[in-house]
């Protein structure tokens, strides 16, 4: 079979790119059907990515590279778990993806399916386009001639740093969020925002702490052989994931701290509010409880009768006002 006349017309549905790639160089493009017969040639590896595939598509793949049939079943669902399992001589990874999108985290999952002379790359959801990743990699041909464990450490790697953007959005969000909420009195849209960022987070943090174990495992070689000259590299993807997830601990615990500066700012609010009533209702009770008492119309109260008496009751009444408000106001409650 010749490499050179495997080109199509273009990709079949599901599949995004499909080549196969011999001393780090690219020999050609491969169809789906053609793929295992390239995969088993010696120092030759088959690289295909696919995006959403449907059933049809997974078990044509699977006859090709002789797929465990649980992965497949896997594969071909979304909602799946970080992990690295290991079925006979293959593996198979999977990582989820993040992207940011209406200022809300989505995510997403890419399935990997690793052997001897074959990468099989599954997305869905939200995620970036590998096609970077592959370029990279042709553009690199002494790292791709490292084989299939190179392809694997690019995509995590791409995977990895992918995280960063989102962190650094979600950042600048919350140091605006916290230079208003310490400003000005916090607003109920901002303190939504910081719960659901929170809430994001956490999800975030879920999907990125499985894939440090991911990485120690390929760099460990406790599963199918890593060449030693790869190590490094996936030491390097695990360092990068301990740097997200600090990085996730530390944007949560700043997010808790905003949430419960606005919490407190609104307390705050509330009793500056609470006190500045209960000091005009001092003020007001007392030209209330003098015009009760001379309300009460009792016929012996000697100062009726006084030619002063009106105009000395609304100077005491008014003296007694200005002194509460003067000390009221000198205590910071008006």
């Amino acid at each position: 079979m010749n490499a050179s006349n495997t080109a199509s017309a273009g990709p079949e549905p599901g599949v995004v790119a499909a080549a196969v790639y011999a001393g780090g160089k690219r020999l050609a493009d491969v169809g789906i059907d053609e793929a295992g017969a390239f995969a088993a040639r010696p120092d030759h590896v088959v690289w295909i990515g696919l995006h959403e595939p449907s059933l049809a598509l997974l078990a044509r793949v699977q006859r090709q590279f002789d797929l465990h049939p649980l992965a497949i079943e896997d594969a071909g669902k979304a909602h799946q778990y970080p992990k690295l399992e290991q079925y006979g001589d293959g593996l198979f990874i999977v990582a989820r993806t993040a992207q940011m999108e209406n200022g809300r985290i989505v995510f997403g999952e890419t399935h990997l399916f690793v052997g001897k002379g074959y990468v099989l790359s599954i997305r869905h959801g939200a995620s970036s386009s590998y096609a970077q990743v592959r370029e990279r990699c042709e553009a690199a041909p002494h790292g791709l001639s490292e084989g299939e464990d190179y392809i694997v450490y690019a995509i995590l790697d791409f995977i990895v740093d992918n995280y960063f953007p989102v962190l650094a959005t979600i950042n600048a969000e919350v140091e605006e969020i916290e230079d208003h909420i310490l400003a000005q009195t916090p607003e109920k849209a901002h303190v939504d925002r910081l719960y659901a960022l929170r809430r994001d987070l956490l999800r975030l943090g879920n999907a990125v702490a499985p894939l440090v174990e991911v990485c120690q495992r390929l760099e460990h070689t406790e599963v199918m052989p890593i060449d030693a000259a790869m190590r490094p590299h996936f030491r390097d993807v695990t360092d990068h994931i301990r740097r997200v997830h600090e990085s996730i601990d530390t944007l949560r615990e700043v997010l808790a701290f905003a949430f419960e500066a606005s919490l407190m700012n609104g307390q705050m609010q509330q009793t500056y509010i609470t006190r500045r009533l209960a000091a005009w209702a001092a003020i007001l009770a007392v030209p209330t409880a003098i015009a009760g008492i001379y309300g009460m119309n009792f016929e012996h109260m000697p100062e009726l009768k006084w030619r002063y008496g009106y105009f000395v009751v609304l100077g005491a009444t008014a003296a007694i006002c200005v002194t509460l408000y003067w000390r009221f106001r000198r205590n910071g409650w008006l």
